[in-house]
């Protein structure tokens, strides 16, 4: 089991950098933290939490916050309230 735990935190490791690459306007902490939120709420609703489902779940959500902020609402320097 703890060379499947290892393999979970390298894989969230690999997604979220993935991520933070292409959601340059959020903290990394912030992509980080939705990975890790994602694939946990996947393997508590008994879903297999694959690395390419996490990934789109991840990619959604960070897509969703950035759609969801009022144009007048975003930092200039970041695009995300600070």
């Amino acid at each position: 089991m703890h060379a499947l735990a290892d393999h979970r935190s390298v894989t969230r490791e690999a997604l979220a950098r993935r991520l933070c690459d292409e959601f340059t306007s959020f903290p990394s902490g912030t992509v980080h933290r939705c990975v890790a939120d994602v694939q946990a709420c996947m393997t508590h609703l008994g879903l297999e939490a694959t690395p390419a489902r996490v990934e789109r779940m991840a990619r959604e959500h960070l897509t969703g916050i950035l759609k969801s902020e009022p144009p007048s609402g975003r930092s200039p320097a970041t695009g995300v309230d600070g």
